[in-house]
């Protein structure tokens, strides 16, 4: 019960740390201006999500599994905006998951070995990151085209001032600590129950 309860604590935590780390998909209409920061922060993202997951489970193909929920969750939003109206290629799904396989081959390379996984692991993700996603932009029809022909929405003028709120919000302590705390039950949820097996022992 303790293991599934953490996956589902990952997978809720992996979405907003991705979605909060920057956009977490590329538009056409901008996406070649924020190639760089994308790629950052969003190879940053994935290694640190998928090594702290992977490490905990101890279970080859975790990091992959990892990548796999946040490609299904923007591949949702890919067709909430086809759904809108919108073209096909105006939303770019980002290639999370081969990455993700060069750390599970990683730490399968150095006999799970913890510190390997992090240093050998992570770098082959900075770096593998953005060669995929560059490749999969170069397949997208014209960014330009789609930039004029379809542009993105902007919130209503009654609207505008709510939109800092919620980037408050999310940088608050008290958005903080109601995620670390949701990621420090389930430690704390298997350490009670290792306890009270010892106890009846």
């Amino acid at each position: 019960t303790t293991h599934y309860l953490f996956i589902v604590v990952v997978a809720v935590n992996s979405t907003l740390l991705t979605i909060n780390a920057g956009d977490y998909i590329f538009y056409t209409d901008w996406m070649w201006t924020s190639f760089v920061v994308f790629s950052v922060s969003q190879s940053t993202m994935l290694a640190v999500g998928a090594i702290y997951y992977m490490l905990f489970t101890g279970v080859l193909g975790t990091a992959t599994y990892y990548a796999t929920i946040m490609t299904i969750y923007t591949w949702v939003a890919k067709g909430a905006w086809f759904a809108l109206g919108y073209p096909y290629d105006f939303i770019v799904v980002p290639i999370w998951i081969p990455s993700a396989m060069l750390l599970d081959l990683t730490y399968w390379a150095t006999r799970r070995n913890k510190h390997a996984a992090i240093i050998i692991g992570g770098t082959l993700v900075g770096l593998s990151f953005p060669l995929f996603n560059m490749v999969n932009l170069l397949l997208v029809r014209d960014p330009l085209e789609v930039a004029f022909k379809y542009p993105r929405p902007t919130l209503p003028a009654y609207m505008t001032p709510i939109e800092p709120q919620v980037g408050k919000f999310y940088n608050s302590p008290v958005a903080l600590g109601s995620g670390a705390s949701a990621v420090l039950t389930v430690p704390i949820a298997a350490l009670g129950a290792k306890l009270n097996t010892w106890t009846y022992r």
